[in-house]
C-alpha cells in the first residue's frame, strides 16, 4: 500500500480525495485545518487540526509513515504550501501541489489588478462606494479603516465574535453559487466594487459572472508564487502522478 497525505480544506481536494482513494494500493489520509464547521468531506481517513509547524508537519510525516504528499490547500495558503515544500525536501517524501488554474478576465470584465490585501483597501481609500468584499473572512478587518465605504460580506456561518467592519451588512450563504443569485445579490444591495481573491475554480467563479453582467469593477488580489517543484492543475494530473508512485 502507498500512503498519501491529501492536505486539502477545497472542494476540489475533498474531489480529489474521494477519487485517489479509489485506486488500488492507495491508503489516504485526508487532512484539514479543522477551522470550517460542517466541512465537505471524503470518505476516506480524515485528519483534523494543524501539525504545529514545520518541524510538526515533518514529525507527523514520519511518524505516520507516510509515502507521498498531494498539497490541495487553498491558492492562497501560502504558509501551510511552504511548510509542506520543507518538510517533504526534508525527509525525501515526493510532493505535488494540486493548483487549479487562475481565473484570467474575459471580454466585459473590468479587473484591477493588485498585488495584496493591503493595496486593494488603498485603492478603495479614494473611492467611496458599497464593496462586496469575498476575501474570506480573516482578513476583513484590513478594510475597518474605509470609513468612505459600506461592506457586504458573506459568511458560511452567522459570525460569533461580530463583523470587524462599522458599516456592514452579513449575508449567511454556502456556494456553490450561481450567476442569476449572485446577479441579485450584487444589484439589490447596490454594489459598486467587487474585490475577490484569485483562487479559480468553478464554485466562485458566478460572482464574476454577475459583475460583469452588471459592470460591476472587480478588485482581483493575484495568488502568491507557489513553491517550487511539480504542479497538477486538474484532477486527471495529479491521479496520473499517483499512479506512478
Amino acid at each position: 500500500m502507498v500512503k498519501v497525505l491529501i492536505l486539502g480544506g477545497t472542494r476540489d481536494a475533498v474531489n480529489l480525495a474521494i477519487a485517489a482513494s479509489a485506486l488500488p494500493g492507495t491508503d489516504v489520509i485526508y487532512s484539514l485545518a479543522g477551522v470550517t464547521q460542517n466541512p465537505n468531506l471524503p470518505g476516506c481517513a480524515v485528519r483534523s487540526g494543524g501539525f504545529g509547524g514545520l518541524e510538526g508537519l515533518k514529525a507527523y510525516l514520519i511518524d505516520a509513515e507516510i509515502d507521498a504528499v498531494i498539497d490541495a490547500t487553498h491558492p492562497f495558503a501560502a504558509e501551510i504550501a511552504a511548510n509542506v515544500f520543507a518538510a517533504c525536501r526534508g525527509t525525501g517524501l515526493p510532493r505535488l501541489k494540486f493548483l487549479r488554474p487562475p481565473w484570467v478576465p474575459q471580454s466585459g470584465d473590468n479587473w484591477i489588478e493588485v498585488g495584496l490585501v493591503a493595496d486593494a483597501v488603498s485603492y478603495l481609500r479614494d473611492h467611496s462606494s458599497t464593496v462586496f468584499l469575498t476575501i474570506g473572512t480573516r482578513e476583513i478587518a484590513a478594510f475597518a479603516c474605509l470609513e468612505n465605504c459600506r461592506f457586504l460580506v458573506r459568511y458560511i456561518h452567522p459570525p460569533k465574535d461580530g463583523v470587524p467592519l462599522k458599516n456592514c451588512e452579513v449575508v449567511v450563504d454556502r456556494g456553490p453559487f450561481l450567476e442569476p443569485g449572485e446577479t441579485e445579490l450584487l444589484r439589490s444591495n447596490g454594489v459598486q466594487y467587487l474585490v475577490s481573491k484569485n483562487s479559480g475554480g468553478d464554485g466562485a467563479a458566478a460572482k464574476l459572472a454577475a459583475a460583469r453582467r452588471l459592470g460591476i469593477p472587480v478588485i482581483m488580489i493575484n495568488r502568491p508564487a507557489p513553491p517550487a517543484g511539480g504542479i497538477a492543475e486538474a484532477q486527471e494530473d495529479a491521479i496520473a502522478w499517483l499512479q506512478k508512485l
